[in-house]
C-alpha cells in the first residue's frame, strides 16, 4: 500500500532550503510514511492531515484513489498554524 508523496511549490522550496541533516531526516520520515501513512498522520481541520517531524509540521491532502500524499504546507511548528 505504498503512497506517492508530492509537494506544492512553496513546501518544496522550504524543504530544499534546509540543511543536509534536516533534509535527510525529513526524507527518511516521508519514506516511512509512504508505506503506512495512517500510522503517522493525524487528522487536522477540514480535509488536511498533519505530520509532525520534530519542530517541523507538514499539512497534506490525501488522494485515496491515486494513493497520493500531497504536501500543501511545510514549515516550523510556530509558523505553520498561523
Amino acid at each position: 500500500m505504498t503512497y506517492l508523496v508530492k509537494f506544492d511549490k512553496n513546501p518544496e522550496k522550504f524543504l530544499f532550503s534546509l540543511e543536509d541533516k534536516e533534509f535527510d531526516r525529513i526524507i527518511n520520515k516521508l519514506d516511512e510514511v509512504k508505506e503506512n501513512p495512517f500510522r503517522y498522520l493525524d487528522h487536522f481541520e477540514g480535509k488536511y492531515y498533519k505530520l509532525r517531524i520534530g519542530d517541523y509540521r507538514l499539512l497534506m491532502d490525501i488522494d485515496f484513489e491515486k494513493k497520493l500524499l500531497l504536501v500543501r504546507v511545510f514549515d516550523k511548528r510556530g509558523r505553520v498554524y498561523k
